[in-house]
């Protein structure tokens, strides 16, 4: 059997510890109304001894489909009339984030390895500090002339786009607070609106990381990252209904700490 064969099964042989792994990520990340793939992206890491590039492939791949999943669900929340009428939030932030996701996955694959890690543990850490601020602070509208949102929302976008390339993940957590400061959009249109800017995103990242060689992990474990989704996708169920059971005040300071601590870790790996 070829390196890339003994992974595979070996991962295949870890299949029921992920998509247990993949449950744990969905609750905590369905706990604050996320997907959790900033929580799954390091255990890829540390738990299952995938190489950093490989891991931020996998992890798109199921952020991938754990939004297309999730899409339906937020479309029958919020009508198509009223998203309809919001279009123009939804492109001005794709005017930047299209852009962004191809070039943040470009320049993942064209990074050391080294310094792939210490780039997604910097990350991290600024997914820990945004999960913070935008929990614990609300977030009022800028109220910007028209030229100047539009400006800011297409650079907000690109910058949104190159993070959740790099780190394989859909974005919400950026873009949710994002579509309510530049927009003054209120929380529950924002999250549908995050989904449909994060949609057309993913794919352009994926587009660019198939043409990449390391896109072969994503064959080689297809059977593993099809489970750890299922369980991602259960889990987030479970974290619904189990939403406002555990206070912000314990919840959200609790999962900055595991990011911080899954930062450092990562860091490690360098």
């Amino acid at each position: 059997m070829t390196d890339t064969e003994l992974v595979a099964s070996a991962r295949l042989r870890s299949a029921p510890l992920g998509f247990g792994a993949g449950a744990l990520v969905g609750v905590l990340g369905g706990m604050i109304g996320l997907g959790g793939a900033e929580f799954r992206l390091p255990l890829l890491i540390g738990m299952f001894g995938f190489a950093a590039l490989s891991a931020v492939i996998l992890n798109k791949a199921m952020s991938l489909v754990v939004v297309v999943t999730a899409l339906p669900a937020r479309l029958a929340a919020v009508s198509f009339g009223e998203l309809g009428a919001h279009w123009s939030i939804a492109v001005n932030l794709l005017a930047g984030s299209l852009l962004g996701a191809w070039a943040g996955a470009s320049w993942a694959v064209r990074m050391r390895s080294a310094t792939l890690y210490k780039v997604l543990a910097i990350l991290m850490v600024g997914m820990a500090a945004a999960l913070v601020v935008t929990h614990t602070t609300a977030v009022g509208s800028l109220a910007l002339p028209t030229v100047v949102q539009v400006v800011a929302g297409v650079a907000a976008g690109f910058g949104i786009g190159v993070v959740a390339a790099i780190m394989g993940v859909a974005g919400g957590e950026l873009l949710i607070p994002t579509i309510v400061l530049l927009y003054g959009a209120d929380i529950k249109l924002a999250g549908s609106l995050s989904l449909l800017v994060s949609l057309p995103t993913m794919l352009v990242a994926f587009a660019r990381y198939s043409r990449d060689g390391s896109f072969a992990v994503l064959r080689a474990n297809l059977r593993f990252a099809g489970l750890m989704a299922t369980g991602s996708i259960a889990g987030a169920l479970l974290g619904g209904l189990l939403l406002g059971v555990i206070p912000d005040l314990v919840l959200i300071p609790a999962l900055a700490v595991i990011l911080l601590i899954s930062a450092t870790k990562v860091a490690r790996h360098a």
